[in-house]
């Protein structure tokens, strides 16, 4: 009996499967970001730990350091009798000695037995006991450190954690002993004692056998949990580590070798995740709603197929229709394998389109919607793009007052009691030419490193407004040349900058104790984000009276002319001659289509090969490269390269969806001029390439 023929999908079932089959490629793209952003969330916060907890290491060893010279000069004068213990004046000296070493507190020497031979202080000496190396066997060169303790300081309320140090020393007669001092646990972590970059980081500082030396937020870690990792592998830097109240931590650990201690910084991955739990929400929102709208289109198409009638008309409707759920299929597969550049048709015809349309007409209202959307997508694309790895730096033309008042707005929902904050945003319309999420960044620090200056309240002032500038300026730390800007202010209440930490503000991880307005990173990324902007900032402050930071950015005055004619005659080509080169035909076409309507000749390559072959044929035959960057056989960067041998000075446009700091370090090594992201609309190529070929 011949086996039966499989059944086909009914034309009932066949747009359920192609929406099905549509959502779950979607849905594996989506989550295969989120997983890669998961990695990249820990990596990048893993990084920051090391920094810290490096910073941190190094100020242990260096405080260490201090007090070990200091401890060492004091043994020499014993040694080389400019000091006798037999001098009733002895402890005086000790005491004249303690206040000439800040980082000291008391100083005592013992002999072998452990008796006081001379003090600087009526305080009892440390236990020898607590001492590691213990002292009966300390080398010479060695310095023995005790466990952090608690103590109340003479004529202070409050209690803090101390350590002890001792060195030996030897005198003439067989006489030998120690000198031993105390040292306040926070001095050996200089300002990270006072001011961490998050708050929930916790940093421990252990010796070698597990003892606590110094501690900041560390209630929770218990030192066994260290101890018995160290005991494992000593020399490793630990990842994560479960604590004794249960938490899961993500951890950095390196050793200062040289006194036999080590640092433990940590964050809980709850708190290291956050961010990527929000995007996952997100992502599962965005996941149901698309999955709720292509159920109700596959309903409302089968409802109109049921209606139709079983006419010859019908009949190549409903052909027509399927080939059409077809093409919506295959461009979804694409969607999902290259976003941008589908996009980048969208945009580039869709423009075209919109000239072809007559003002005010139905058509062109339909354009309009369909390049908002479009548009839309772009922006979907670079945040998901800016989630998963890091995100290129993009610039565009953007209005600086609504990201002021987003910033704004997160801040109003988790303002600390008693701190007010006043807005005043004059510049309505006001464009910058940048990155936006730079933008947002540079407010959002300047706003919490405010908010941290004034731990018991105040006015937080934000203002924004148009400046013209007629004559250079000089101001606090940069120098600021004519121009219209917008004057982006933030001022505080707090305890107000000194001279002294003004010269380094800006400095990466500079942060004191009286200062208290930013944990050392923030100002250096507000200073990085002005200088991209082109910009300069001015710091005004006095001691208890607050500070007022202003940045001044430079004005795109360019933007309202560009709404009315995105591509002006000054930015128009003339005729030259460019090459494009992409794998998909039809981005060549749309992007040689585009190039002609701005008065360029362009040549379009779906091969880099053959492109490359052209340039040889010609090396002065084109005034300009347009390439994609991800290509079979050759990327776009390997092109530049290769090309370079025969036109060493051909300008380089390179359009990618794929952007970060590897693909510009990667770009400006090959020699390319200009990376622009997919998709690209027709005004921000024509001033790319107006700039480029303006430049070469």
């Amino acid at each position: 009996m011949p086996a039966l023929p499989s059944t086909p999908p009914s034309p009932t079932e066949r747009p359920w499967l192609i929406a099905a089959s549509l959502w779950l490629a979607l849905a594996a793209v989506v989550a295969l970001a989120l997983w890669h952003l998961r990695h990249e969330t820990v990596q990048a916060q893993g990084r920051e730990l090391r920094l810290i907890s490096l910073a941190t290491a190094d100020a242990v060893e260096r405080g260490l350091r201090g007090a070990e010279e200091g401890l060492q000069a004091l043994r020499a004068e014993l040694e080389e009798a400019h000091l006798s213990l037999d001098d009733p004046g002895a402890g005086r000296v000790l005491a004249a000695r303690a206040d000439l070493m800040p980082l000291l507190q008391a100083l005592w020497v013992l002999d072998a037995a452990g008796s006081v031979l001379a003090a600087s202080s009526d305080r009892p000496p440390p236990a020898t006991a607590a001492f590691d190396p213990p002292l009966a066997s300390l080398p010479h060169d060695r310095l023995a450190l005790s466990g952090s303790t608690v103590v109340t300081p003479a004529g202070q309320s409050g209690a803090a954690s101390e350590i002890a140090l001792a060195v030996p020393f030897s005198l003439p007669g067989g006489r030998h002993g120690w000198i031993v001092s105390t040292l306040p646990a926070a001095a050996m972590l200089g300002s990270l004692a006072q001011a961490l970059p998050v708050d929930d980081l916790r940093l421990l500082v252990l010796r070698h056998d597990g003892a606590p030396l110094a501690a900041v937020n560390a209630a929770g870690i218990a030192g066994a949990d260290v101890r018995s990792t160290l005991a494992r592998d000593p020399s490793a830097e630990l990842n994560r580590l479960t604590f004794a109240d249960g938490s899961k931590n993500l951890v950095s650990s390196p050793a200062v070798p040289h006194y036999g201690a080590r640092v433990l910084v940590s964050r809980e991955m709850s708190a290291v995740l956050g961010p990527w739990r929000d995007a996952a929400e997100l992502a599962g929102a965005g996941l149901t709603v698309l999955l709720l709208v292509m159920a109700s289109a596959v309903y409302v198409v089968q409802l109109a197929d049921r209606r139709r009638a079983a006419a010859q008309a019908a009949l190549q409707a409903q052909v027509s229709r399927a080939g059409k759920l077809e093409s919506l299929g295959t461009l979804a597969g694409g969607v999902a394998h290259d976003f941008n550049n589908v996009l980048a048709a969208i945009v580039g015809f869709g423009e075209m389109a919109q000239d072809a349309a007559a003002p005010g007409s139905a058509q062109a209202r339909h354009l309009d919607k369909v390049m908002q959307a479009a548009l839309r997508g772009k922006a979907l694309c670079e945040r998901i793009l800016a989630f998963s790895r890091g995100g290129a730096k993009t610039s565009t033309v953007f209005e600086l007052e609504p990201v002021v008042e987003e910033v704004l707005t997160l801040l109003s929902a988790s303002l600390r009691s008693g701190i007010v904050l006043e807005r005043r945003l004059q510049a309505p319309g006001a464009r910058l030419r940048g990155d936006a999420t730079q933008a947002f960044e540079a407010v959002m620090n300047l706003c919490t490193n405010a908010m941290q200056a004034m731990p018991d309240g105040g006015l937080l002032s934000v203002q924004l407004a148009r400046v013209m500038i007629d004559a250079p300026r000089v101001l606090s730390h940069t120098r600021l040349p004519p121009g219209r800007y917008l004057a982006l202010s933030v001022a505080d209440q707090g305890a107000g900058i000194s001279q002294t930490v003004m010269e380094h503000l800006f400095e990466p991880f500079f942060t004191t104790k009286a200062a208290q307005s930013g944990t050392g990173l923030g100002l250096a990324v507000v200073f990085g984000v002005v200088t991209e902007f082109g910009g300069a900032v001015d710091v005004q402050s006095r001691p208890a009276q607050g500070a007022c930071f202003t940045l001044y950015l430079p004005e795109c005055t360019d933007a309202a002319a560009a709404a009315a004619d995105p591509v002006p005659d000054g930015v128009r080509g003339t005729g030259q001659r460019l090459l494009v080169v992409d794998d998909e035909p039809d981005l060549v076409a749309l992007t040689v289509e585009m190039l002609q309507g701005l008065g360029y000749a362009p040549e379009g390559f779906t091969d880099p090969a053959a492109a490359l072959r052209a340039v040889q044929a010609e090396p002065e035959g084109f005034a300009a490269l347009i390439s994609d960057e991800v290509m079979p056989g050759l990327t776009g960067t390997q092109l530049t390269q290769a090309l370079r041998e025969h036109a060493p000075h051909l300008p380089v446009l390179l359009l990618s969806g794929y952007g970060g700091a590897l693909l510009a370090q990667r770009a400006s090594s090959a020699g390319v001029h200009r990376v622009l992201s997919k998709p690209v609309q027709r005004a921000p190529l024509a001033h790319a390439l107006s700039e480029l070929l303006r430049d070469s």
